[in-house]
């Protein structure tokens, strides 16, 4: 059976988005009581009845084909991260075993110690740091001092002030990218408790997280750029790369961050490297 709000809400918001010029439709007059598209232009656009399509909307999608899905992925627009989502959220995923306690290997945390000039860190299906090299609490948070239960990437990019001033100009494009794929993790396995703990604590927490959260963008997190500015070294900009761990169910991902070689960002690491204090998951929690 559908998620039957969270159907609703996203077909209403992927429809919002869209304008009649948009998409080729023909707009009469000048006043549109609702945004985006009509119920019945998306629904002519999809090629299915606008009755049909209104039961989609309410989260009625019991017997909706896989054609009838692509097709108004298709008159939405939808990227491929949206497209998959749609799926899901028609067809939820049945459940399989919930992600255990994260347990790391020891030769993950000797790989990250072998990364001594860039940030390296392993993370959780919740966004939890798991572990960590030196460079990543020197140039993002200070893990070790960071209570258990807030070490995530979520907390930190919403609730943490001083994260949010060295994230600076661009927090705002970090905390939408946290947070669509926060959507994107939901989709997958909507009866997670922990992953709803989770969002429902920074909805509560944040006002910010929660005008995000409506939106309804959906993203997975593959690869990208950080950029800082560290209180130290200035700014910082950091193309990313995340391994996925097949092998280690209980953990998500790898994420390696690596500056532009002979690029101000670069040398920026090396004096961090040379210089920092912060410790690596393995000096803070005696792993060996």
């Amino acid at each position: 059976m559908a998620q039957t709000g969270e159907l609703g809400e996203f077909l209403k918001s992927r429809r919002a988005r869209l304008q009649p010029e948009d998409v080729g439709v023909r707009a009469y007059g000048s006043r549109r009581r609702v945004p985006g598209l009509r119920r019945e232009e998306l629904a002519q656009l999809a090629g299915v009845s606008v009755a049909y399509y209104i039961r989609l909307e309410q989260g009625n999608a019991d017997n909706v084909s896989t054609e009838i899905l692509d097709a108004i992925s298709r008159a939405l627009r939808l990227d491929a991260d949206e497209h998959a989502h749609l799926h899901r959220l028609a067809h939820p995923p049945r459940r399989t075993r919930a992600p255990g306690p994260p347990r790391l290997r020891p030769p993950l945390q000797h790989l990250l110690d072998a990364i001594d000039h860039a940030p390296a860190y392993v993370v959780g299906h919740y966004t939890d740091v798991v572990a960590w090299n030196r460079l990543t609490s020197a140039v993002f948070v200070d893990l070790a001092s960071v209570p258990a239960d807030e070490r995530t990437w979520s907390h930190q990019i919403h609730l943490n002030d001083d994260y949010k001033a060295r994230l600076d100009d661009n927090w705002l494009k970090v905390a939408r990218r946290n947070v669509a794929y926060l959507r994107f993790r939901s989709g997958q396995d909507p009866g997670d408790p922990r992953l709803r703990a989770l969002i429902d604590c920074l909805r509560e927490r944040s006002p910010e997280f929660g005008r995000m959260w409506s939106a309804h963008h959906v993203t997975e997190l593959t690869h990208g750029e950080a950029r800082l500015r560290h209180p130290d070294v200035g700014r910082l900009m950091l193309p990313f790369e995340t391994l996925h761990l097949p092998g280690d169910p209980d953990l998500s991902r790898l994420m390696l961050y690596a500056a532009e070689p002979g690029s101000p960002s670069e040398r920026a690491l090396r004096r961090l490297a040379a210089t920092s204090r912060h410790l690596s998951s393995r000096e803070c929690f005696d792993l060996d």
